[in-house]
């Protein structure tokens, strides 16, 4: 599904990321962790071509899309829901999430395309508020928009930067159920940007941990344990 080969990328001429290789399989979901700083959004923006790549290969389901504009990545099914939720404030939950349907009309889809049905099912509170503002809603709520907004473009990979972060955990209880739905109902597959270990651990099948831009460690979750990697963690 993705694949990157010693991938390199940076900002002038600081290098973030230095011979980053791993995979995430069909319908996997795999779990990046690392300390902030580590280079964790830097991957995941270079991964959906918002930042270059310096040196190596990023395959998506087996084309070379090292050097393709993020809007054809989206098109070709990796949707993305970046750190800090990036809704539109202005805009209704609803025009917010229409705004993921962007990435389909390159796949033979009109403007007609309309919102998968299983958007309210997963995400039922995006229903009752629908023609609310997104700038009025809760940070939980915001999440749970940026997670409906990427679905909206009907992924097969489905990129996660902390989803967690900021999130009370009565609300992260409900984005852990609809991230194992999107996964086992869906079949897409997901790569997560997480700090919070027993979030990881509950749903992720395998685990990379980057360390100043390489990875330093990686495993099955369920062969090793979460405090087998906490050191790496800690500041």
């Amino acid at each position: 599904m993705l694949t990157l080969e010693q991938v390199g990328a940076g900002y002038g001429l600081s290098r973030v990321l230095n011979d980053v290789s791993l995979r995430v399989g069909p319908g996997e979901l795999v779990t990046m962790l690392g300390r902030n700083g580590a280079g964790k959004t830097t991957l995941l923006r270079t991964i959906v071509g918002l930042h270059p790549v310096a040196a190596g290969k990023v395959t998506f389901a087996g084309n070379d899309v090292t050097g393709m504009m993020p809007h054809a990545r989206a098109r070709s099914g990796i949707g993305y829901v970046p750190q800090g939720r990036g809704i539109f404030p202005h805009l209704t939950v609803r025009e917010n999430l229409r705004l993921g349907l962007a990435a389909r009309f390159g796949r033979g889809e009109g403007r007609g395309a309309k919102l998968p049905d299983y958007i309210f099912d997963l995400f039922p509170v995006l229903a009752r508020l629908s023609e609310r503002k997104g700038g009025l809603l809760s940070g939980g709520e915001q999440q749970q928009l940026a997670i409906a907004r990427a679905l909206a473009s009907k992924p097969t990979l489905l990129l996660l930067d902390e989803p967690t972060e900021g999130i009370q955990p009565s609300i992260v209880q409900d984005i852990q159920a609809a991230l194992k739905r999107i996964r086992c109902e869906l079949n897409v597959a997901m790569l997560l940007v997480e700090q919070y270990l027993d979030f990881a651990w509950s749903i992720a099948d395998r685990f990379y941990v980057i360390q100043r831009g390489s990875i330093a460690a990686a495993g099955d979750t369920r062969e090793c344990s979460a405090d087998s990697v906490a050191h790496l963690m800690s500041v």
